[in-house]
Formats: structure tokens, C-alpha cells, sequence
């Protein structure tokens, strides 16, 4: 059974004991456009306890709003009661709910595309607010009173921009003009579900369409406010002939692919966040020394801000502070070359160099250079076995101390490097080592 099946025999179990149950929200706005939906909510005119009583397992995830959650076939079905919500005080939770109908549920939701029903067993589709028209033109429109709806709940400013960036929809005008004028409630709005919904403009394959509509709506000073620097922070035309740091960070965006990687999307938004703190403008020529470095600082932060997990915060810190290095790659040894190759996260790395270089002056030579040497290389060529360890040089007769690492690491550069290839060429060389003065083998 797919999971549609296995909802739709919540559905059908609750009509039989006699009640009404429909399918809601997301999962009838795809189906309509033809997408496979991820999930499917069930809306219901059964009560907590008449759904605790027809189904062996529930789940009381919201059950003082008339939320509960049926396991089915290993799914999660998530079934609520019809409902008309009381005031918002804290925006985001009603005060409290009454039990309503159907058109009442959907006259209480966010965005028309979002409020409409089907009956699976029927093939009915029950539209209130004018949803289906709305999809046919590809606009977000708030249900009823886009200011309320905005003030009941804050996040759902960023929901509409995530909706019209994920199907490409226009704003309606009337709610295009409520979500700017409550843009700054936006910072009302918990860090982590902010963050949630950042990455979800971010990856789902229209950022630069989501992130241009969160700063024309106002919202990126609230949510990025260190980005607002990048505007009129002016580039060198020969490298950047696209404009100023805003613009190039724009064109970043627009190179993402949907479907990538989290650090992928932040290291690409964030990558030349430091620019503007950095710049320095001499005899025309546009500056930024020191941006990687400072600009991984800030982008942990931002991260940090966001609630990113610590495994996704390091990466786009890596992503940050490395994206500039792979431009001296053909000046590196061998051994040194391997070793940046090797890193956890290259390649997320090499696609962010990737895209810089497209968004500017297409200059893709450093990049073809690194991803050329990471094709032809095998990975035993590039993290082979030691040929040494510590122990070795004990038996050698050598007391540990900071020297061991670097006699180690001059035995990998030696390897790397093709000068060495056993243990007994590697015990010559570190015996070479030693017989040299100190200051001459550093």
C-alpha cells in the first residue's frame, strides 16, 4: 500500500463510524498540481476522543486543538478536528479552539492554496476560499484578511515567501502589502523555526527568487541583517562585472541546485559575508583581505543564530574560510595539494568555487584545475597508509616530544609526494632528518 492508500483508509474508517474526514492542506494542493505529496493531513468533523476510540494507537500531539496522529502502515497520519481558532496573543498558538465545519477549518488557514479539501472515497474536491483558481494563476493569497493572518501567526510571513519561491507564484497585493508592513514581527518568530524555513527557500531550487522577494518585502534585515552591507559594496569589475556584493551573492543563489545540501546552500549565501566589513578601495581597485577568515566567524554566528546543528555549522565555516584557497592549488606541493584535496567536504567545497566563478567572470581554471586532480587521483593515492608511526620512532630510540609530528608529517609529505613508498625508505629518510641539524630540517 503506498502512504495515500493508507490515509485514505483513515478517511474511510472515519466516515464509516459516520463522521465526516477529508484529506487537507499541502497534500491536496499537490495532488492538484500534479506533484507527489510528501504527506497527508486528514481534517475531520470526529472529536479527539471519538478518534482515540476508532483507531487501536493514537498520538495526542496537539489534542487541546483537536490534533492527534494515527500510526498507519508506518506512516504517521495526522488527524484533526475541524475547528475555528480563538485569538493569537504570543503569534503562533490560538488562545483557544472551538469545533467547527469544514468551511469554517478552511477559513481559519493561512494561504487559499492551503485550504482546500478532498474527499479520496468520493474524489470530491471541497474548495471554500478559492483555492483552485489560485493555483490556475500562480498566486499566494492570504485567506481573508491578509494583516490578520499575518498577525495570528508570524511565521507565515516567511511561509509566503517560501510558497512563492518553491512554485514560482507571485505574491497576491494585498498580502504582498501586509507581509512588508509586519516584516519586522518576523524577529518575534523562534530562531529554529526561522532557520527551518531559510534552508527550505535555500534548497528547494529557487533561492535567488526567495531570497530577492525576502529583501524587496523587507524581511532580510530582520532575519540576515548583516547582508544588508553587501548592497553598493562595490567589486572590481574585471573579476566581478555582475556589480556589487549583493548582486553576486544573488547570482550565487540562482546556481543552486534544488535538492542541495544545507552547508552547501548557507556556504554559498554566506561566502562573502565579510566583504563589506573588509573592503578597501585603491587606486580603483576594489579589496577584501582578510574576508574568508572573518567571514567564517560570521557565518558561525549567523549559524548559531539560526539554530543550525553543529555538524552543519562546522561545514559552512570550512565552506567560508576555504572557498578563496583552491585559487593557489597549482602552486601547491604535491603533499600539500593532496592534503586540501582530502578534506572532509571537498566537494561541497569545489561546487561553491564552482558557482562563485560562474556568477562573476567565469574564470573556471582554479576550479577545473582541483577537480581534475581529485578525479585522477585514487584514494589510497591521496590518504594512503602510514608508513610510520610513533611507535617506530621509539624503536628507532627516539623519545616522544613535539618532533615526532613533524618528523611524521615529513615522512607523509615524502609519500605523497612519491618519494617514499615503504616503511624501510621511510626509516631512511627520518634517520636522514635526524642527522641534520635542527634548524635545517624545519
Amino acid at each position: 500500500m503506498t502512504l495515500r492508500d493508507h490515509a485514505t483508509a483513515v478517511v474511510k474508517t472515519l466516515q464509516d463510524a459516520g463522521f465526516q474526514a477529508v484529506f487537507a492542506g499541502g497534500c491536496v494542493r499537490d495532488a492538484i498540481l500534479g506533484l507527489e505529496p510528501s504527506d497527508y493531513d486528514v481534517a475531520t468533523s470526529a472529536e479527539p476522543a471519538d478518534i482515540e476510540r476508532l483507531f487501536p494507537k493514537t498520538i495526542p500531539v496537539g489534542k487541546r486543538f483537536g490534533v492527534m496522529v494515527v500510526p498507519a502502515g508506518g506512516h504517521n497520519i495526522e488527524v484533526a478536528t475541524f475547528r475555528s481558532d480563538g485569538l493569537y496573543v504570543d503569534g503562533r498558538h490560538p488562545v483557544s479552539v472551538t469545533y467547527s465545519d469544514a468551511r469554517a477549518d478552511a477559513l481559519r488557514r493561512d494561504f487559499t492554496i492551503n485550504a482546500m479539501f478532498e474527499d479520496p472515497v468520493s474524489g470530491e474536491t471541497l474548495d471554500y476560499v478559492g483555492g483552485r483558481e489560485d493555483l490556475a494563476a500562480g498566486v499566494i493569497r492570504a485567506v481573508g484578511d491578509p494583516s490578520r493572518r499575518f498577525a495570528e501567526d508570524h511565521l507565515r510571513l516567511l511561509r509566503a515567501v517560501r510558497f512563492a519561491c518553491r512554485f514560482d507564484f507571485a505574491l497576491d497585493g494585498p498580502t504582498r502589502e501586509a507581509l512588508a508592513a509586519k516584516a519586522d514581527t518576523i524577529k518575534e518568530v523562534s530562531a529554529e523555526r526561522i532557520g527551518d524555513e531559510v534552508v527550505k527557500i535555500l534548497t528547494e531550487g529557487r533561492a535567488k527568487q526567495g531570497f530577492e522577494l525576502l529583501d524587496e518585502v523587507g524581511l532580510v534585515q530582520w532575519i540576515i541583517p548583516e547582508m544588508v552591507a553587501m548592497k553598493e559594496c562595490e567589486q572590481s569589475p574585471d573579476s566581478h562585472p555582475e556589480g556589487d556584493v549583493f548582486v553576486h551573492t544573488m547570482l550565487c543563489l540562482g546556481n543552486l541546485p534544488a535538492g542541495c545540501s544545507e552547508p552547501l546552500a548557507l556556504g554559498v549565501l554566506l561566502h562573502d559575508i565579510a566583504k563589506p566589513a573588509c573592503a578597501i578601495e585603491r587606486d580603483g581597485r576594489h579589496t577584501f583581505y582578510g574576508h574568508t577568515k572573518l567571514g567564517a566567524e560570521m557565518a558561525v554566528e549567523i549559524c548559531k543564530r539560526l539554530r543550525r546543528s553543529g555538524a552543519v555549522t562546522d561545514r559552512v565555516e570550512f565552506l567560508v574560510e576555504q572557498h578563496l584557497r583552491h585559487c593557489s592549488a597549482s602552486n601547491m606541493k604535491k603533499s600539500t595539494l593532496k592534503r586540501f584535496l582530502r578534506q572532509q567536504g571537498i566537494d561541497e567545497l569545489l561546487e561553491l568555487t564552482r558557482i562563485d566563478a560562474v556568477s562573476s567572470n567565469g574564470d573556471l581554471t582554479h576550479y577545473e584545475f582541483c577537480k581534475s586532480a581529485l578525479d585522477s587521483l585514487e584514494p589510497e593515492q591521496i590518504r594512503p597508509q602510514p608508513l610510520l608511526s610513533g611507535r617506530d620512532l621509539i624503536e628507532m630510540g627516539l623519545s616522544p616530544g613535539p618532533r615526532f609530528k613533524k618528523l611524521l608529517q615529513a615522512v607523509e609529505d615524502a609519500q605523497l609526494e612519491g618519494r617514499v613508498s615503504t616503511s624501510e625508505e621511510a626509516l631512511e629518510l627520518v634517520r636522514s632528518l635526524q642527522e641534520r641539524p635542527q634548524n635545517e630540517s624545519k
